[in-house]
Parts: structure tokens; sequence; C-alpha cells
């Protein structure tokens, strides 16, 4: 780290550039249709009788995110028509998603799951797109010595639009039919729309010379450049840094529900105490990260994570208590923003520029998997052995992902942009 990049001056301009408003604004387009199918539709389901086992099998609908790399070479490889290579995907992406989220409303849970299921999987399908190309333009904005702060304030931007279809459209379900819900969610992704064509693209990196070099050659500059045994043991890290904490959270809202909370409890007190711990948290990542590095900063807000999950198992115990759900919603999101804000730089850092799409696609692909199988699994273990000691197995899952850091993330090794000592 130069002595420049210590200066408080520094740090404020890299805050408040245009690189990072592009970030606030990316993240926040990338993060409404997420929370609406991981949240806002749980919570739908739930309230009109469906039980918790389907609830926890709909999270399979969200194998897209995982998929994504399978696609990512042909939004790499082909020019939209109409604005640049990543731009004109987004806007593609993001005018699908403002129709399939406010179709969404059209149906009733009781005598529709399938139609809903089909709907919640061309959401996801579109959202997962989406995310392949502002990972793409994220990766190709910022510098290496960028990538901490840059992806922080993209994940804290990508949790405040959690506050959209999370605390404004549950609070709205408590006095409206859920129709008008999605509808009002959905006409949200005019923020991404507007972003498309304000934040101009500029060619960071040429065009992949034909298809074959975008579907092949990622994948053998990124083991190539690791070795196999690196390779597989950054594809561990990426399943396993979040698997506690992503299955903690993965029912949260029913878990409120049953709790005895109200909707509107829950949109205003829990959902609005989680996303200010989760800026909180991935904004001190993201200045810390500058003094840390992205090794100590994984090792420490590691740590944090499993310390956190504590509070579910706590809250499982009192009951309905208004100061006990904010306090430990926002510890766990201090906690999943830490988190979040190294496990992105870390993957961003693990990329090449030139192959940015697909590596990146790849990658947040396999940090999704938990989120996706532990949801999918959550119903069945905790109709089995109750919430507080699901919450004790959560914790125990956080630890691998902790282990395998000896390897993939030494303490005092600087790698990079890393800049630890």
């Amino acid at each position: 780290m130069t002595t420049a990049d210590k200066k408080p001056v520094d740090i404020w301009a890299s805050i408040f550039s245009f690189k990072m408003l592009a970030c606030v604004f990316m993240g926040l387009a990338s993060g409404f249709p997420l929370y609406v199918l991981t949240q806002l539709v749980p919570a739908w389901l739930r309230t009109e009788g469906i039980d918790l086992v389907s609830i926890g099998l709909f999270s399979l609908l969200l194998l897209p995110f995982n998929w994504k790399f399978l696609w990512a070479p042909l939004m790499d490889q082909y020019l939209p028509p109409l604005l640049g290579r990543r731009t004109g995907w987004m806007l593609i992406t993001q005018i699908a998603l403002l129709v399939s989220i406010s179709a969404l409303g059209w149906f009733q849970p009781q005598d529709s799951v399938t139609l809903i299921a089909s709907v919640c999987v061309i959401v996801a399908f579109f959202s997962a797109s989406q995310d392949i190309v502002i990972d793409a333009y994220r990766r190709e904005l910022l510098g290496d010595n960028e990538l901490g702060l840059g992806n922080s304030i993209h994940v804290q931007a990508y949790r405040i639009a959690g506050l959209v279809p999370v605390t404004l459209g549950l609070t709205l379900a408590d006095h409206f039919e859920w129709g008008l819900v999605f509808l009002v969610i959905g006409s949200f992704m005019f923020v991404g729309i507007s972003a498309s064509f304000f934040f101009k693209e500029a060619q960071f990196v040429s065009k992949p010379r034909s298809l074959r070099q975008a579907v092949v050659e990622p994948f053998t500059e990124f083991v190539g450049r690791n070795h196999w045994g690196g390779t597989a043991s950054i594809v561990l890290l990426m399943f396993l840094y979040k698997l506690g904490d992503n299955m903690a959270v993965a029912l949260q809202t029913p878990f409120f529900i049953d709790l005895g909370y109200s909707l509107s409890a829950i949109g205003q007190v829990a959902k609005i105490a989680g996303t200010a711990g989760a800026i909180v948290g991935g904004l001190l990542g993201g200045v810390s990260m500058l003094k840390l590095g992205i090794n100590r900063a994984l090792w420490i807000f590691g740590i944090v994570q499993v310390v956190t999950i504590f509070g579910f198992a706590l809250l499982s115990e009192i009951g309905v208590n208004d100061r006990a759900l904010a306090a430990v919603m926002f510890a766990e999101y201090v906690g999943v923003g830490l988190g979040t804000a190294a496990l992105v730089a870390f993957i961003a850092r693990s990329t090449a520029r030139e192959f940015a799409a697909t590596q990146l696609a790849l990658l947040t692909a396999i940090s999704a998997l938990p989120r996706t199988f532990a949801s999918a699994s959550s119903g069945v273990i905790i109709e089995a052995i109750g919430y507080t000691s699901f919450f004790y197995v959560c914790m125990a899952l956080a630890i691998p992902g902790l282990l395998l850091l000896i390897k993939v993330a030494p303490w005092g090794q600087a790698v990079g942009s890393d800049g630890a000592a």
C-alpha cells in the first residue's frame, strides 16, 4: 500500500468518485430481484398457508444463479443492438425483470403454485443474467486497488435494495392485495433501466475473437494461473465460506412469522435493522480492507459471521420482542456485510480482466450454491430439530470455511492488490 493510499483525502475521494456511484446504482439494480425471490415470495407463500418444506424447496428455483457461467460466454461474445456489450445486456435483462416480477401477483399460491414457480425461474434467470454483466462491468471499471472498496459499496447498495421488496413490500402487504404489491415492487427496476442509459460504457477489454475463445479460455486461464490444487481450494472456499451464514438466514422471514411477529414488524423492525447492519458491516469492511488487506479481512470477518449466528438461537428462545429482534438482526447483518465484502473482493481479485464475465459468473455461481441448497434443506432440518438447534448447526457449518483460509488466504501473505503485510 502506498503512502497516498493511507491519506484520508484519498479514501474520501475514492468513495465519492464516479466509479463508486456506478457501483451504487448497479448494486441497487442487482439486489431488487434477488430479495423478491428470497424474502418477499417466501413471506407471501407463508401467509397464504404454504408449508415450510415447500417454501424451502422453492429455493431450488434459484438454480439459474448457480448455472449462469454456462451462458456467460455468450453474453461476453455477442453485442446487443443497443448501448454497449455490458449496458445493452443490462437493459434487456432489466426490462424482462420489470415484467416478470410484476406478473407474480397475478396468481394465487393455493391454486397456481406451479405457475408461480415457473415465473420465479424466469425472474431468477434474468436476475442471474443481469448479475453476469454487472459483475463484469464492475471488474472492468475498477482498478485492482479499488476492488475492496468498490465491491463493498456494490454489496451495500445490493443490501439497501432489499428495503424495497422487504420493508416496503411487506408493509404494503398488510394493507393491500399482493397483486398491487408485486406491481409496485417490480416498477423499481426502472432504477436499473435508468442507470443502464446513464453510465456509459468504455470498452476496457477486447471482444473475444471467437466463441471457442469466449467459452474455453476463461477456464484454461484460471486453472493455468492457479494450478489444479489452487483452483480446487478456491472453489471449495467459494462454497464453504458463507455456508453457515446463508443457511441461518435462508428462512428467516418464515422464522419471524412462526415466532409471532406481524408482517409490518418484520418489514419495519427486522429488515430495517438488518439492512442497517449490513450497510455498516459492508462499508466498515470495505474501508478496513484498505488497511487489513483481503486475506486478513476474510479471517476476521469470517469469525464475526460465526459469532453473530448465535443471536438467532437466542431469539428463538426469547420469542416476540422488538428490541431483541432489532439487536439480533443488526448484529447478524453486520457479520453478513463484513463477510460478503471480503468474499466478493476475493472473488474479483481471483479473476483476469480479459475474462471477467465468465470467470466472475463461475465463481459467484459457486458461492451462491450454499444459498440455494442450504435454503432447500433448511425447512426439513427445522421441522426435525427445531429452530434453536438448527442455528447451532449453522454455526458448526461455518467452521470448515474458516479452516480452508489457512491454504487459500494465509493471514500474513500479500497477494496482488491485497495489501496485507
